[in-house]
């Protein structure tokens, strides 16, 4: 039988903020996760991991910090992506690395909200990651993205690669552009010098369908994000039906999920659409997803490298199959019959189709036809009063002069395959659900601590780090600090203000307190705030009550993080330079504000929203401290 296309098979991709949680689990359920994601023969054996290189601005859920804030700066310990891409690589060192940018730090572009004016100060930026990671963390990157969802620049591109091999870098293969199937793809046929340097076309959400010209390129096709649906067994069935049917359909033969696993506050942006989840790192409760265990039918039984059969793989009855082999002797075929209300994505919508139980007869020939016996996982997807099973081991199929049959239900996946290495392991049970603690204090008194960023908090703009404060003699040597002071080259609406949000988004009554430092003279200002109701991706329009003092000795009391909705202003005294406690205290429909433990303000009245997060943050991108964190829910 033919071959063709190596199988890269399903990842998700992690960027945008969505593993921001994960890193504060405490072990033994920090390990446990990672293994289900990507330990091999246990749950989802991810092959890809693809992630956000980090560009200090909001990139769906949140925003991860640069190694390079500004052009004399690097700093490859920020963040906790390398720490992901460690994790992953110790469970499977054959697991593929992608870097992709959402963001740019505001220096790459000389103050244009554009990559690609000085695409040498671009490429340098990228290439400095790449080797930072194999300098600092031993990582091999194997693929490069351009930048998420913009536009391209054929130059850049050109440029990229010329480097690239320039620093020894031959093995990093280029994917573009990480949009839509064109222009890339009619660029590509028109300009000889990009084909030869692009290795990889990935396309967004393509719906399984691919387009001419990128078949006539003759270039591997990726779906290099996809999924993106709520991970109950609809999404589950999503996830099935495009693992097959985007090479069926489009010939793509890697599709990767966007997002690893929900580890972000539900409330944002497209809450729980992670394969599995853990958001809950003060409990160590997290919930294997169904979507774990159909991403096993697939990664348990192919490796990176295996090529896909040529076959018509669609079913008489609907739904569809496919075959891939190492070309060593090894088969493995999967099938799905997900039906059209129990497998939509969120993105594209799917046109109707129905699938009915069949009976589907395989022939195998060639090499193949002297199998004798196939292994046998099935789940079947449960809706309505059934029951779902995930990933059971049925007796094997016998085959006879080359063929088998099987009878298949609706909403159904099964793997066959020569390989007898598949398991599904089971952790015990993680903590009970708790709610996020009604009483949480943090210091930020950590000498060395193990990520840049402190527990539970989820910047939305801008962000903040810990941070060694030498200047301070007394109690205020470790701290809290926004270090973004440039608006970064934005790949989504970021806001005009820096805002890192905490705690837990059903909070009503509640009292924040925290010690302040304003550094910017003049303009400078920071803010305690609760009852945040928005983050992500829809950062600007935040409302909550946002409790503001100035540099200029003023202070205000806003409904929104934007200030246009003023509920109180006056005089404060504070000035920049020096250290203040701002105390915010919110029951029901009133709040009220203290500087240094005396009333500033009181008895504002607060109408919406009823509830929210906590939060901390800046007038603009400026620096400013933050200590003694404290906030008590009643």
């Amino acid at each position: 039988m033919a071959a063709q296309g190596a199988r890269a098979p399903p990842l998700p991709g992690d960027g945008q903020a969505t593993s921001r949680l994960l890193v504060n689990y405490q072990e033994p359920y920090r390990s446990q996760i990672l293994d289900y994601l990507f330990k091999p023969n246990f749950g989802a054996s991810l092959h890809i991991l693809k992630v956000e290189i980090g560009g200090d601005g909001q990139s769906t859920d949140g925003t991860e910090p640069s190694h390079m804030h500004y052009e004399n700066d690097e700093n490859y310990f920020r963040g906790y992506e390398w720490w992901l891409m460690k994790e992953a690589k110790k469970r499977n060192p054959k697991i593929k690395l992608i870097g992709l940018p959402w963001t740019f730090p505001a220096w790459v572009g000389k103050g244009e909200n554009w990559p690609y004016d000085y695409p040498d100060v671009t490429v340098y930026y990228i290439i400095s990651w790449i080797l930072g990671a194999k300098q600092y963390h031993d990582l091999d990157i194997d693929y490069v993205g351009i930048w998420n969802e913009r536009a391209f620049s054929s130059k850049y591109i050109k440029l990229l690669r010329y480097t690239l091999d320039k620093h020894g870098l031959q093995q990093v293969r280029i994917i573009a552009s990480d949009r839509l199937w064109e222009p890339i793809s009619f660029v590509l046929l028109l300009d000889s010098e990009l084909h030869g340097v692009v290795d990889v076309i990935g396309a967004h959400y393509p719906g399984t369908k691919t387009v001419p010209n990128a078949i006539l390129t003759q270039k591997k096709l990726w779906s290099s994000e996809d999924y993106s649906t709520f991970n109950d067994e609809v999404g589950a069935g999503c996830w099935a039906r495009i693992l097959n049917q985007n090479y069926v359909n489009g010939n793509m033969t890697s599709t990767i999920a966007w997002n690893l696993v929900a580890s972000y506050y539900e409330e944002l942006p497209f809450g729980r659409c992670g394969l599995m989840t853990a958001q809950e790192p003060w409990s160590g409760y997290y919930r294997v997803e169904a979507p774990i265990w159909i991403t096993a039918h697939t990664t348990q039984f192919t490796e990176p490298g295996w090529s896909y059969l040529q076959v018509d793989g669609h079913l008489e009855g609907g739904g569809s199959f496919v075959a891939l082999t190492d070309g060593l002797g090894n088969l493995t075929i999967i099938i799905e019959t997900m039906s059209h209300n129990h497998s939509q994505c969120i993105r594209p919508p799917l046109p109707h189709f129905s699938v009915s139980p069949q009976r589907a007869t395989f022939y195998l020939k060639g090499s193949f036809y002297m199998v004798k016996t196939l292994q046998v996982w099935h789940s079947r997807l449960g809706f309505e009063s059934a029951q779902s099973t995930f990933f059971q081991q049925l007796h094997p199929v016998k085959v006879w002069r080359g063929s088998f049959y099987l009878d298949l239900n609706v909403d159904e996946v099964y793997t066959l395959t020569t390989l007898k290495t598949g398991q599904k392991c089971i952790c015990p049970d993680p903590p009970p659900s708790q709610p996020f603690p009604s009483n949480y204090k943090d210091d930020f008194n950590i000498r060395n601590p193990p990520f840049s960023e402190a527990p539970n908090f989820a910047d939305q703009t801008g962000v903040f780090e810990y941070f060694i404060n030498t200047s301070d003699p007394g109690d205020h040597v470790f701290t809290l600090r926004q270090v973004v002071v440039q608006r970064p080259i934005t790949w989504s609406s970021d806001a005009d203000q820096t805002i890192s949000i905490i705690g837990n988004f059903q909070w009503e009554n509640f009292t924040v307190t925290c010690d302040i430092y304003i550094e910017q003279p003049r303009d400078g200002g920071v803010f305690v705030a609760g009852r945040v109701d928005n983050g992500g991706i829809y950062v600007r329009s935040t409302k909550g009550v946002f409790f503001w003092v100035f540099a200029d000795g003023t202070y205000r009391v806003t409904g929104d993080l934007a200030g246009e909705e003023i509920l109180m202003k006056g005089l404060s005294g504070v000035r920049a330079n020096a250290w203040h406690t701002l105390t915010l205290s919110i029951q029901g429909t009133s709040a009220s504000g203290l500087l240094n433990g005396y009333p500033l303000w009181e008895n504002v009245t607060i109408t919406e929203p009823s509830n929210g997060w906590a939060a901390i943050g800046t007038r603009s991108f400026e620096f400013a401290q933050f200590d003694n964190f404290h906030v008590e829910a009643s």
